[in-house]
């Protein structure tokens, strides 16, 4: 789409475009007819009403972008739907509104009104902040606050329901046959996303050195891909547990159709809530990203306690790329993992050990992150109309952004993704080989 400046006035997208520090990388057209950015950009934003405008001026940066954009008020040019990918990696990092002087200040609520600075509700994809959540959650249910502290059962289970439960038929759209929502293994270039996914799932095997007659619990285990691996392929005795009742359903029904009931289980249910113990192995598949930093050694407590001694875990998670603890971003704590927090590798590995875990084998698979991002996205993109028919457009809108977003960021060494194999070592003895054997 061709754009050319307007001879009137300068309108809203000038002003806009002046709030951006250097400036919006691509072109930006509003509803007054105002244009202004890169004209020649071939990819752009559209501004449809003043709802949109609303909620660029009242969450200035990401939020207010993210909210007009799931809202249908912001319109994305230049790009397939589901898949912004190659738009998204220009306006990331460039997203940020400086911070005006008084003067300046008044001169956008002369040029755009003071109406605009009235937030309007956001879309309803969006998730309680963490402060509302509390109180809506005391207000509702006649619980006392610390109820509904970060990460107790409850607040994890809704947290997980409100990312998970979307729709299983969505996510067969999105994650193809394997239906695996954790980072794939790539052997070649050429490996497909379910062949990678299998091998994942085979390296995690491999690594917990899992042999027929064992017990393995997967935390965290999803739509049971794991456990169905295992048990299938190693002879072992699988238990997966999972917060989503629907990844529960759909794994327990794949389970049957298999028939693996006799040696694999997946429970709606905590991890917290298991019972059992002396496993052979344990599997953590994208799970600490959901139980909160302050949780690390607790988790990693009742891990070490459910190893029989010379038990193996294999950790697998999202991390940063060094060890600062900084807050999530607002578009992913409120549309796509509500109370997620990432660490460094050093922070897991350090809470492990105080564990009394002992690290055999530690790797760094973010660039097979991005591209099993790259994958998704193109099945989003592929699938737009039916993953919409599934959910609705502001949802299918979060998913493309989210992807789009979490793989340039992976891309860029922003995050990592790292697997950590740990033994159950008592008096020194854990099992392991002189030397790794996967």
């Amino acid at each position: 789409m061709r754009l050319t400046p307007t001879p009137h006035l300068p309108g809203i997208a000038p002003v806009i475009d002046s709030l951006f520090q250097g400036g919006l990388p691509v072109w930006f057209r509003a509803y007054d007819g105002s244009v202004a950015g890169p004209l020649d950009q071939p990819y752009g934003l559209e501004l449809l009403n003043e709802r949109g405008l609303s909620y660029l001026l009242t969450a200035p940066g990401d939020l207010g972008l993210a909210r007009a954009y799931v809202a249908g008020d912001l319109v994305l040019h230049g790009v397939p739907a589901g898949d912004p990918y190659d738009a998204f990696m220009l306006l990331k990092g460039s997203t940020d509104f400086g911070v005006p002087k008084p003067t300046e200040l008044l001169g956008v609520v002369g040029a755009l009104g003071i109406g605009h600075l009235v937030p309007p509700p956001p879309p309803p994809q969006e998730h309680l902040p963490a402060w509302r959540h509390r109180l809506e959650g005391m207000r509702s249910l006649g619980r006392p606050l610390t109820r509904w502290g970060r990460h107790s059962q409850e607040r994890d289970a809704d947290a997980i329901q409100h990312h998970y439960d979307v729709s299983n038929s969505f996510y067969e759209h999105v994650l193809g046959p394997s239906m695996t929502y954790t980072c794939a293994v790539f052997p070649t270039e050429d490996t497909t996303l379910e062949e990678a996914q299998e091998a994942k799932y085979d390296l995690v095997c491999r690594k917990l050195g899992l042999r027929p007659g064992q017990r393995l619990l997967d935390i965290g285990c999803g739509w049971g891909g794991m456990v169905r691996h295992a048990a299938q392929h190693y002879g072992v005795t699988a238990l997966g547990v999972t917060l989503s009742r629907e990844q529960a359903t759909w794994a327990t029904d794949e389970i049957k159709r298999q028939r693996l009931d006799d040696v694999a289980e997946v429970r709606h249910a905590d991890y917290r809530d298991v019972a059992e113990g002396d496993f052979d192995a344990i599997s953590s598949i994208g799970l600490t990203e959901h139980i909160g930093i302050a949780n690390y050694p607790a988790y990693f407590t009742f891990a070490h306690d459910r190893l029989r001694p010379g038990g193996r875990m294999l950790n697998h998670s999202i991390t940063r790329h060094d060890n600062e603890n900084r807050p999530t971003g607002a578009f992913i704590d409120r549309y796509v993992f509500p109370d997620g927090e990432l660490a460094g590798s050093g922070t897991i590995v350090t809470a492990m050990e105080d564990a009394g875990l002992e690290v055999q084998h530690h790797e760094n698979l973010r660039v097979h992150y991005a591209r099993t991002l790259a994958g998704w996205s193109r099945n989003l993109a592929d699938n737009w109309e039916a993953c919409v028919a599934e959910t609705d457009e502001g949802t299918a809108r979060v998913w493309g952004l989210y992807m789009a977003g979490s793989r340039i960021a992976f891309d860029r060494n922003e995050i990592q993704l790292h697997q950590v194999l740990v033994t159950r070592t008592d008096d020194g003895v854990s099992g392991y080989p002189l030397r790794h054997d996967f």
